[in-house]
């Protein structure tokens, strides 16, 4: 199978994140959390007065399996193009454009908080549990929409973040074989080794 670096296009005007969507999974398995007034908080508690859900947008070098029509390969984003997807985002006034399960624009969803993991011990995500990889993009979103919030976040049919956006083909690795849950660095050991 592939391994595909994705890249920005510093030139394309719609590249980027364009949109954050709330899933019930993740391409990259990471669920968020619903923030509390606590200061500690167990990862099933939802705080009803807030309203914020915090998780990981992208994880560097984490591979994302892909199926497009018969093809089938892996993606992953590195620690730079998560840096410069985050920022863009940002620059790009997309903080309020939110999406259902990749399929239905939201309202009254905004990201509140958006940094870069630089301490996986010391970042505000292991203050929470999360154990996030250096690199990985946080972003805290606050929902406004109490349908959503009820029907959604509380029944636990969303779990966590996926991004929305268009991005470049850098590198294609040759095939290999290996299962869905595979880490890059062990996926490119597997390729140079059958090479």
């Amino acid at each position: 199978m592939k391994i595909i670096e994705l890249i920005l296009d510093e030139e394309s005007i719609d590249g980027g994140v364009n949109a954050i969507s709330i899933v019930n999974a993740g391409a990259i398995e990471s669920d968020f959390i619903a923030l509390s007034k606590q200061t500690e908080i167990e990862l099933a508690e939802v705080d009803k007065d807030r309203h914020i859900l915090m998780g990981a947008a992208l994880i560097p070098n984490k591979t994302i399996y892909r199926k497009t029509g018969d093809e089938e390969y892996y993606v992953y984003f590195s620690k730079e193009t998560i840096s410069k997807a985050s920022q863009l985002f940002l620059k790009q006034g997309n903080q309020g454009k939110s999406t259902l399960e990749h399929a239905m624009k939201l309202n009254d969803l905004t990201v509140v908080e958006s940094w870069i993991v630089d301490d996986s011990e010391k970042d505000k995500s292991a203050h929470y549990d999360l154990s996030m990889p250096v690199g990985t993009w946080m972003v805290s979103v606050k929902v406004d929409n109490d349908e959503v919030w009820n029907d959604f976040v509380l029944t636990r049919k969303v779990k966590g973040f996926s991004i929305e956006g268009f991005f470049s083909e850098k590198a294609d690795l040759k095939a290999f074989n290996a299962s869905e849950e595979i880490d890059i660095i062990d996926a490119i050991k597997q390729v140079l080794k059958n090479a």
